[in-house]
């Protein structure tokens, strides 16, 4: 194997195997600062010695064991082994081993232990609630997808010192918190999974509809949320709402190859080529829906908007879509998570259902609220529905205002076009 074939190996093992060794450590050492660190330091050791000998057959392994000896290097080195001896040693399995055998020999053994539940206690830590969202997105991408600041930081348009910042305080703050790592108790775990759940979502819907940039989406953002979706259904296989989000994102992204033009041009829902989806995923999602549905308890707001999204997955051309049923599943979610960008979706499948005129009524009814003042989407979905109601100056208003609010280049341009487009038909009439 080629240097430059090897270095793309490592990079691809570390990907899929850095979370893992992060996790593994952390649950030793009981610092996710330091575990990264050490981990860092193992995959130093790989890129220095893989491309002499090769990539082993267990990269995983070697990377764990790597990082473990250098755990103990560490330890040794900055005189923390005592202390990290009387950390432990209220727990009665490592003072029946202290008393088995010499302090170190029982650190080594304790290293050794199961990996078991490590990777759901890192879930929760990167996600704790003690961070600012921020915080929680950058930690989450950084220790459980294995991306580097640089790339975290193109891919949300902020510079890369402010996301190193955000990290290094993240890490600091859990530090300082001493927040545990460990899978929160079971009257705990509700709260602190709506966390998790908020932070995949988060990352998920930057990557299918960008709010910043040249480009309308960043696939790479998407299939990682993914990733993160299906390990955590692994791991939580009980929990509805995790099901329910998978399935979500799963049907959102079959539609990513139709949702972009030749030339990178935002194609809207109803205009795509529905023989362009990707019907596997559209296969999965329905299944991870269908599990939500069967672990019972009323679906949950990830598992409506599945639900929502379902419709549309099942309907072969946009005419055929059930825009009533749409319409009622709204309801249910607008019952379990109010919000003004719930109410301004609902108004929309209203208007499909019942009419524009029904929908311009809800749409005009949140022109008042704050949440929504410069929320570009509000003027877009009432420049629409103006359209088809005949009323044309004032929907190419809309459609130059909605431009003027977002900061997507793309999106810009597809609501300037809806502006210039509403003028000819203006001029045809």
């Amino acid at each position: 194997m080629t240097g430059s074939a090897t270095h793309s190996a490592i990079e691809a093992v570390w990907r899929i195997e850095s979370a893992k060794v992060i996790a593994g450590l952390a649950r030793r050492v009981r610092d996710v600062g330091l575990a990264e660190e050490l981990a860092q330091d193992a995959l130093l050791a790989a890129l220095e010695t893989w491309p002499r000998t090769g990539v082993p057959d267990n990269p995983g392994a070697w990377l764990m064991a790597t990082a473990k000896n250098r755990a103990l290097d560490h330890f040794r080195r900055d005189k923390l082994l005592e202390r990290k001896h009387e950390e432990l040693a209220g727990e009665m399995e490592l003072e029946q081993e202290i008393a088995a055998t010499d302090r170190e020999a029982a650190l080594i053994e304790r290293m050794d232990d199961d990996i078991g539940d490590d990777l759901l206690r890192l879930v929760f830590v990167a996600c704790h609630p003690v961070l600012s969202t921020e915080a929680r997105t950058a930690l989450t991408l950084r220790l459980l997808c294995g991306l580097t600041t640089d790339e975290i930081a193109r891919a949300f348009l902020v510079p890369e010192p402010t996301i190193a910042q955000r990290i290094v305080r993240a890490k600091r703050t859990l530090a300082e918190t001493r927040v545990p790592f460990e899978v929160p108790r079971k009257d705990e775990l509700a709260a602190r999974l709506a966390s998790v759940l908020e932070v995949v979502y988060l990352v998920f819907n930057e990557g299918y509809s960008a709010t910043a940039g040249e480009d309308w989406m960043r696939p790479a953002l998407c299939e990682e949320a993914l990733r993160l979706g299906r390990i955590l259904a692994e791991l939580v296989p009980k929990e509805p709402e995790v099901h329910g989000l998978v399935a979500l994102m799963e049907i959102q992204a079959s539609r990513a190859h139709a949702r972009i033009g030749p030339s990178g041009e935002p194609i809207l829902l109803l205009d795509q080529d529905r023989s362009r989806w990707d019907h596997l995923l559209v296969r999965r999602g329905l299944a991870a829906l269908a599990r939500a549905e069967q672990l019972g308890g009323g679906l949950g707001p990830y598992a409506l908007q599945a639900a929502i999204a379902a419709c549309h997955a099942r309907s072969r051309t946009a005419e055929e879509t059930d825009w009533t049923r749409i319409a009622a599943l709204y309801d249910a979610l607008a019952q379990i998570a109010p919000s003004p960008v719930v109410e301004l979706n609902r108004a929309v499948a209203v208007a499909m259902a019942f009419g524009p005129a029904e929908g311009l009524a809800l749409v005009d009814a949140l022109a008042s609220e704050p949440a929504l003042k410069h929320y570009h989407l509000l003027p877009a979905v009432r420049g629409d529905l103006l359209v088809k109601l005949g009323r044309v100056d004032e929907a190419r208003a809309e459609f130059e205002r909605a431009a003027s609010l977002t900061r997507n280049a793309r999106e810009k341009k597809l609501l300037l076009d809806r502006a210039s487009a509403s003028h000819k038909i203006r001029v045809v009439k």
